[in-house]
């Protein structure tokens, strides 16, 4: 992942998860009242994500009493808290108190069901009045709608807009006064402080090409854009006049340039905070630093470069007032990977990068002042002197998920127990609770009673939670003069079970809330290109389908050409969805990138064949024959032992999927099981092969819509990882984490092909 900003509202995961994405939320802890409270908790199963909830059973009202930060806002010039989690998004003043729902936009509290997959990102104002939101209209686009959190009004601003994978479709001014969109590879901009401009149609609102992270917005209220070679200063006072010529007329005045086109989906950018310089990441992997001059020849002049590791899959850049950029790499590797930090300091006299000591987590954020940085991670949050690199005190060894500043001496810190305001001579204050290891009534009074961390909590429901020594708890009840409640076992949908109420003064009982409808598995018919599977089937050596025994479970297969572009995206959303897959490796791909090929079996994942060399099997320039494809086949096993001191899985399938009766039988004396697909995105056609064979080259999104349109219980899908030498927009593992949560929430299970085969028996 790449540039973090509040205002850019950059998508960030979840720095660790304890259990997969798709786990299911199950629900615990349930006691009833006397008065008819009813007290329970929801936890996604396996993982540390819990919240606690009351619910008033003579009108079924729910209230959320627990904040987990799995992200946090501070808005409101730092009045308002606001907390995102798998139970939706909430806010909480920053002095203390209970979560409350936030008007206009969806929660579980107020109807909205609790989805698997990720958290789904939203784009909140500074000032906190305006919440962007991408609503969905099928699992890859949705619409762009703008929420008052003062009226609950809703406008919708865009349509088709593709859903967040890494970055939210839209950022803010600081200033709340301005956001800018991007639909359909064009960006637009939308004033809200100006009721006139908002009835201007999106045409005349148009910037220019583009990607969301084509877009830095600066502290002064202007924002920088890139395009092509150029880096423009667009101000926002300028908006209007100059998007009125947009068709004829670059917005906004140069700024600077580099020596290459930008490529917004690989590459990604930083502004100094004095606009004077920039940094820039190509392909996430190369690293450059260059002034922002438009008289300078960057041909002519020697800049600061540095390299970091190809498995790297997320950047975090700390830059000071004074000059001092730090660097924060997350790279894949055991035991949760490693974190790398560089660092360049542009004040001195002569400008390179160094390395320095990794810090706890990848989780990064420094003082306004520059002078001191927070790191968070699984082992903790600790405290830095930020220009001489060294720590000033360990603040937790509890894992972190969230830290913000709030000024340069305190700052708000959040993990699975509490979220608190930490001031760095020592004092914390409660926030919020985060967590609860235990929950009941009192056994007199009104209050709700909390145990966390070997401490005990109350609350009215109203006030904000207190510490208290000595509690009277109630013990546990089930039943009260009216009611009785119970928990159901759900066997489909994302919830294991549900809890239902009884009301014993009447007839019938009712759930807490609805479950959610099974997706059906879809109908449409396969591509012309399925069909020669289709007519491969009966053969015994060749599988491309499961069989449909009830188990609604398929398969991703992530093919290697030659180019580890795109895999350590792949991986670490696997690793975050708790998901093994199968990757066809070929030999090209294990000679030039050996230590993928490492990543990859470390990681746990399936590792099949591709032959030796990635041609084209059923090519008449070349004599295929038995003793050529079983040497191939044994040549391949060879290169991925000698890389990776592991052996192959005994499946392949051909360069392509250029597969035959003669090919599927040659291979099986080989001891080769041939893998077949039922669904082809055609992430392979490139913009040449477009041209040239007049195929249609689909969108990333549109590939997404269509592989959730066509999956069947048992497909097996492919999805091409690397750079395709004719070119392509866009990329289909570049929409990974939107084809999983899209997966995930359709109720479907990504296995390995040898999970589908043995399903199949």
């Amino acid at each position: 992942m790449k540039k973090q900003s509040i205002f850019c509202c950059l998508i960030t995961a979840a720095l660790f998860l304890a259990a997969p994405l798709g786990a299911k939320i199950q629900f615990t802890g349930i006691d009833l009242s006397p008065d008819n409270r009813f007290l329970f908790t929801a936890e996604a199963s396996g993982s540390r994500q819990k919240a606690l909830f009351t619910s008033h059973l003579a009108d079924l009202s729910l209230q959320q009493l627990t904040a987990f930060p799995e992200r946090l806002e501070l808005l409101e010039n730092d009045k308002t808290l606001q907390v995102r989690s798998v139970f939706g998004a909430v806010r909480v003043p920053v002095s203390g108190g209970l979560p409350r729902n936030i008007m206009g936009f969806p929660s579980f509290v107020g109807g909205a069901p609790i989805l698997g997959g990720r958290v789904e990102n939203i784009a909140p104002s500074a000032d906190g009045r305006w919440i962007l939101q991408v609503e969905p209209v099928s699992p890859a686009y949705g619409n762009l709608a703008l929420i008052d959190v003062q009226t609950g009004a809703k406008t919708v601003i865009a349509s088709h807009v593709e859903r967040p994978d890494m970055y939210f479709p839209a950022c803010w001014s600081p200033d709340s006064r301005v956001f800018v969109y991007v639909r359909g590879n064009k960006l637009y901009y939308y004033a809200i402080n100006a009721s006139s401009i908002s009835l201007v149609d999106e045409k005349y609102r148009l910037i220019g090409e583009g990607a969301i992270n084509s877009v830095y917005w600066g502290k002064a209220g202007d924002f920088f854009y890139l395009r092509g070679s150029t880096v423009y200063r667009v101000r926002g006072s300028e908006l209007f006049t100059r998007t009125l010529y947009a068709g004829f007329l670059e917005i906004g005045a140069m700024a600077g340039r580099i020596p290459f086109d930008f490529d917004p989906s690989f590459d990604s950018f930083w502004i100094a905070p004095d606009s004077r310089s920039m940094l820039l990441a190509k392909g996430d992997r190369n690293i450059f630093y260059y002034p922002l001059d438009i008289n300078a020849d960057t041909g002519n002049i020697s800049f600061p470069y540095l390299m970091i590791p190809w498995s790297s899959y997320k950047l975090a850049v700390l830059w000071s007032p004074g000059g001092v950029i730090t660097l924060i790499a997350s790279v894949l590797g055991k035991n949760g990977g490693e974190i790398m930090a560089f660092r360049l300091n542009t004040a001195a006299s002569s400008m390179t990068f160094g390395s320095l000591a990794g810090p706890v987590g990848g989780g990064a954020a420094l003082s306004p002042d520059g002078t001191k940085a927070l790191f968070w991670g699984e082992k903790g949050i600790v405290l830095y002197d930020y220009i001489n690199w060294r720590i000033l005190q360990t603040v937790s060894t509890r894992p972190a998920f969230s830290c913000i500043w709030m000024n340069n001496e305190e700052f708000i810190t959040g993990d699975e127990r509490r979220i608190e305001r930490v001031r760095i001579s020592g004092r914390r204050d409660l926030i919020c609770l985060a967590g609860t290891a235990e929950a009941a009534f009192e056994e007199t009074g009104n209050r709700i009673l909390v145990r966390e961390g070997g401490v005990w909590f109350a609350t009215d429901g109203r006030s904000p939670w207190v510490e208290i020594s000595a509690p009277a708890v109630k013990h546990p009840s089930l039943v009260s003069d009216s009611y009785r409640v119970y928990i159901e076992k759900q066997l489909r949908g994302p919830y294991a079970n549900i809890p239902m109420i009884r009301n014993t003064r009447t007839v019938g009982t009712v759930p807490l809330f609805s479950g959610i409808e099974e997706p059906s598995a879809g109908t449409l018919p396969p591509e012309s290109s399925v069909n020669l599977a289709g007519a491969l089937e009966g053969d015994d050596d060749y599988f491309s389908r499961g069989s449909r025994n009830g188990m609604r479970e398929l398969a991703l297969c992530f093919d290697l050409y030659d180019d580890a572009s795109g895999l350590p995206t792949v991986l670490e959303a696997l690793k975050e969805f708790g998901i093994r897959a199968t990757f066809f490796l070929n030999g090209e791909f294990i000679r030039r990138h050996p230590e993928a090929a490492i990543e990859i079996a470390g990681a746990g994942h399936e590792t099949a064949s591709m032959f030796f060399t990635p041609i084209d099997l059923s090519d008449a320039r070349y004599l295929v024959g038995g003793e050529f494809v079983s040497r191939g086949l044994a040549r391949n096993e060879d290169e991925f032992f000698k890389a990776t001191g592991s052996e192959l899985s005994l499946l392949w399938h051909p360069p392509y999927y250029a597969v035959s009766r003669d090919i599927i039988s040659m291979s099986a004396k080989a001891g080769y099981k041939t893998i077949g697909r039922d669904i082809d995105p055609m992430d392979w056609v490139s913009r040449e092969d477009a041209k040239r064979i007049g195929l249609e080259q689909r969108s990333a999104s549109d590939m997404v819509d269509l592989i959730m349109e066509r999956k069947q219980p048992g497909s097996i899908i492919p999805i091409r990882l690397g750079l395709l030498a004719g070119g392509r927009g866009d990329y289909l593992y570049n929409r990974i984490n939107v084809l999983l949560d899209a997966l995930t929430r359709s109720g479907y299970d990504v296995v390995t092909v040898s999970a589908l085969m043995e399903h199949a028996r």
